[in-house]
């Protein structure tokens, strides 16, 4: 019977506590407003990306993840980036399909027999 009763004094005393320190303490002004984190980003404008940039891109966290536009504006660069290393690849792939073919009329014309 000690033992309840303890717990319900020692339960009385934390709720008055907790109710008079809502309620009564501290300061009458709200605390102000975090400053939300901003992305630091450390994809390079002076050079292409790479895979490390893409590896240390960290997006700082907000209220409900992440914030979209810094996601989309990462996103928007690297797909452009890639879209560039695409068509630059295409170029390449198609100037040497083109070396390859005046080679191979080249070697033709000097040994007609090995062409065939």
């Amino acid at each position: 019977m000690f033992m309840f009763l303890f717990l319900v004094v020692a339960l009385a005393v934390v709720v008055a506590a907790v109710t008079l320190s809502v309620v009564g303490g501290g300061e009458s002004t709200p605390l102000p407003d975090a400053e939300p984190e901003i992305l630091r980003d450390p994809l390079p404008y002076d050079r292409p990306v790479q895979r490390g940039d893409v590896d240390a891109l960290r997006f700082p966290v907000a209220v409900r993840g992440y914030r979209m536009a810094d996601v989309d504006d990462a996103l928007g660069r690297l797909g452009a980036e890639i879209g560039e290393r695409d068509a630059r690849i295409a170029d390449l792939e198609t100037a040497l399909a083109g070396a390859r073919a005046a080679s191979h009329t080249t070697s033709l014309r000097k040994h007609p027999e090995d062409g065939q």
